[in-house]
């Protein structure tokens, strides 16, 4: 009887696990809501649709005519970011939390998040 209690035990546990994911992971984001100009404080990051991005800081006196470049993937909910250099091609790995019409929030592995909103 302690055999059957244990397996549905572990049954109801293994259930309620499943169920507390993270909301993006069973729901890939849709790129159409990437695409466009977002803002974090005085940090902005353009998506065009081409998978061309740029990022600039105007508090470093930088607009968008001199942002830095990236290329940008989006496979499920992983968002990579692969900035270009004079000489070196360096890869940013992000995971998506929230992606809607208006807001943007991604975090890398090391705990570092960004919430962004949506400008015009």
């Amino acid at each position: 009887m302690k055999k059957v209690f244990y397996i549905v035990f572990l049954l109801v546990v293994t259930l309620l696990m499943s169920s507390c994911g993270d909301p993006m992971s069973s729901k890939d984001p849709d790129v159409n809501l990437l695409y466009g100009k977002w803002q974090e404080g005085s940090v902005y990051e353009r998506y065009d649709e081409t998978g061309l991005g740029a990022t600039w800081d105007v508090d470093d006196d930088i607009g968008e005519e001199e942002a830095q470049l990236f290329k940008w993937t989006l496979e499920g909910s992983t968002l990579i970011h692969e900035h270009i250099g004079t000489f070196v091609t360096v890869p940013k790995v992000y995971t998506i939390t929230t992606l809607t019409q208006s807001d943007l929030s991604y975090s890398d592995d090391y705990g570092k998040t960004h919430h962004y909103t949506k400008v015009e």
